[in-house]
């Protein structure tokens, strides 16, 4: 069964990875969209693997560090595949004192994983950020585009299961 799953992901991987080199056809050589082809190619895999650094570096003509620094510099690129529910949780000053440290730890137990990873079976992401602007609702969680505000360690099992 496990060898189903990897053969069943490699085939995936590998029909993205062919979208991305039909996309990078419309760039071939334009050094100056590197930052847009790194979007695509994103947008595309969901992520931007070292086998898509490389190609976008030649295609563009530009070296693989100058491509791995720019995806390493931007937060908004990954280097890893991201959850289908990204939850973030916010650690700035009025959800720390309320408790965002507390609910964060729970997250972390329900989940199996810590801050910036992601579950194996890919469906949650866990990141932490500063400020989301809703402080009157501290503290706060985020599950995609879903807000959940006056969080409490009790509720995340609850709030998890509505993306089961």
């Amino acid at each position: 069964m496990a060898m189903e799953l990897t053969a069943k992901k490699d085939t995936a991987l590998a029909e993205k990875l062919a979208e991305v080199e039909k996309m990078l056809e419309r760039y071939k050589g334009q050094r100056g969209a590197l930052l847009q082809v790194l979007q695509e190619a994103q947008k595309i895999v969901g992520y931007v693997p070292i086998e898509v650094q490389k190609m976008v570096a030649e295609a563009l003509n530009v070296t693989l560090s100058e491509v791995y620094s720019t995806v390493t510099f931007y937060s908004f690129f990954n280097l890893k595949p991201r959850g289908k529910y990204q939850i973030r949780i916010c650690l700035g000053t009025a959800c720390y004192v309320k408790g965002a440290d507390k609910v964060l730890a729970r997250l972390e137990q329900e989940l199996g994983i810590k801050v910036g990873d992601t579950t194996d079976d890919v469906k949650f992401s866990l990141d932490a950020c500063r400020c989301v602007g809703a402080c009157g609702l501290a503290p706060v969680v985020i599950i995609n585009d879903d807000v959940y505000g006056r969080m409490t360690p009790d509720k995340v099992p609850e709030i998890l299961k509505n993306y089961e």
